[in-house]
């Protein structure tokens, strides 16, 4: 096979022939993100041709941006094609969510990854290719960004959990923090490494047709800017830049995979159930400490800080008084610090003071204003023993403020105020804990326990009564 720099149109098809068997995709479903444009175009005609041969199946998604006034038709010429190739097709139109601060390519982008994140698929097949690594590089360059995102897209991009045969897990479904999921498709670029001139010239051999959107023209786009007013000057100075691009991703992709394995090295150390001590990252060099730092951020899914925001959080962690109340926000995320230790939590509301909930004696209560849901396990002579607590009105609330409980049998009824102290419950969390009454007595608070009143007996039917947090917060039951 010819290299991608010299590869002839018509081996386009045997070119991610090879990919594919690399990455095993026999037995798989596959997902193609159809745009209607000449790249997926061109990957649609090249992945209906080898399904039979490589025992895949075949379905193609569009997302419909509804940005411009043709996406429309866009997404029905994307539906005769797949008609015509019998290729299983669907469409789904996302609402962009302009974020203060992101562009609306930005924008645009992560409302598409969302779409495809939730295809119940092994793969999600992108026609990304050499020319669009080489815009992304220099983006990302323009925008300061460190080794990571600097080594731009990858061939293979997987998934937390996610692998290709030999390599790791397979993928399966899985049990995340509230019933379980299917994990989100591994991603694959199997045109990366191809100019788009190559692919252009495969689309016109085969007679293929397709669309244009209007935007790829709009230089008031910084990556159309690049595209139509800096690389082709770049390109007459350096026609070899693309591979050069290239390959400076790839050495950037392993300086960042090194970075991330020194973070998890730093970090079997620092982290205690999610938290990292902050005494292991004054412990640190700046380099060091910064490098753990970002990567917590990064394993916890919040969005990548500036450098700027970085050193702040940084600095705000390791130099603060102990007993400061540190809150610093990151996206749809809040970095905290208590007794030690920082936490990420998700940003949500508070619950509403008179929110009460009934229990009817379900197996799962879910309690979105209190970012989680209460699981009742059916246990004999543990938990809160079941005719106890149902002799009254079994409600869900938040601390109003008073309540008593007296979790230990051999000490008197304390406030709860204390005994949330006591448990190293952090003070923004303990206003977010689902109280269990039975009418008017406070039966059973996370992370606490049961009343010794409403304790089951060796011979009593129980409930174990666990908490989980949606957003991977410790979970807390009854014993």
């Amino acid at each position: 096979m010819a290299s991608s720099k010299k590869l002839p149109p018509a081996d386009l098809a045997g070119h991610v022939e090879n990919k594919l068997k690399e990455w095993h995709v026999s037995g798989r479903h596959l997902v193609l993100a159809l745009s209607g444009g000449a790249d997926s175009v061109a990957l649609l005609d090249i992945l209906a041709q080898l399904r039979a041969s490589l025992h895949f199946t075949l379905s193609a998604l569009h997302v419909n941006h509804r940005i411009s006034p043709h996406a429309g038709r866009w997404a029905e010429f994307c539906a005769r094609l797949c008609a015509g190739l019998e290729v299983p097709f669907s469409a789904v139109e996302v609402d962009i969510a302009h974020q203060p601060g992101a562009s609306l390519e930005a924008s645009a982008r992560a409302a598409r990854y969302r779409a495809l994140a939730a295809q119940t698929a092994d793969f999600v097949v992108l026609a990304q290719h050499l020319d669009d690594q080489a815009e992304t590089l220099l983006l990302q360059l323009l925008r300061g960004a460190g080794a990571k995102g600097l080594s731009a897209m990858a061939e293979v991009d997987m998934r937390p959990g996610r692998s290709i045969q030999g390599h790791g897990p397979e993928p399966a479904f899985c049990e995340g923090n509230v019933g379980s999921a299917l994990l989100e498709p591994t991603y694959i670029r199997p045109l990366l490494d191809v100019p788009r001139r190559t692919i252009l010239g495969y689309a016109a051999w085969r007679g293929l047709e397709w669309v244009d959107d209007e935007s790829n023209a709009d230089i008031a786009f910084d990556r159309n800017y690049l595209r139509h007013r800096v690389l082709p000057l770049l390109e007459k100075r350096f026609p070899g830049y693309r591979e050069t691009f290239a390959r400076t991703s790839r050495n950037l992709a392993e300086s960042a995979q090194l970075m991330d394995d020194l973070a998890r090295l730093d970090g079997a150390a620092a982290l205690a159930g999610g938290r990292l001590k902050v005494d292991a990252l004054r412990g640190l060099s700046e380099p060091r400490a910064k490098n753990l730092l970002r990567w917590w951020l990064a394993e916890r899914g919040v969005p990548m800080p500036s450098s700027g925001r970085l050193e702040n959080i940084l600095q705000q962690l390791r130099s603060s008084r102990d007993d400061a109340q540190i809150a610093v926000s990151q996206a749809d995320a809040v970095v905290r610090r208590y007794r030690g230790e920082a936490y990420i939590e998700k940003k949500r509301a508070e619950p509403q003071p008179d929110t009460a909930l009934t229990w009817s004696l379900q197996d799962r209560l879910d309690l979105p204003d209190f970012g989680g849901a209460l699981i009742f396990e059916r246990v004999m002579g543990r938990g809160v023993g079941l005719a106890k607590l149902t002799a009254a009105p079994v409600t869900v609330r938040q601390r109003r403020g008073g309540e008593r409980l007296r979790p230990d049998c051999r000490r008197p009824s304390r406030s709860l105020k204390n005994l949330l102290q006591e448990a190293g419950i952090p003070s923004w969390q303990r206003q977010r804990l689902p109280l269990l009454f039975s009418g008017d007595e406070l039966v059973f608070v996370p992370g606490i326990g049961t009343a010794c009143e409403y304790q089951a007996g060796e011979e009593e039917n129980g409930i174990v009564v666990e908490f989980k947090a949606v957003d991977g917060d410790a979970e807390s039951n009854g014993g």
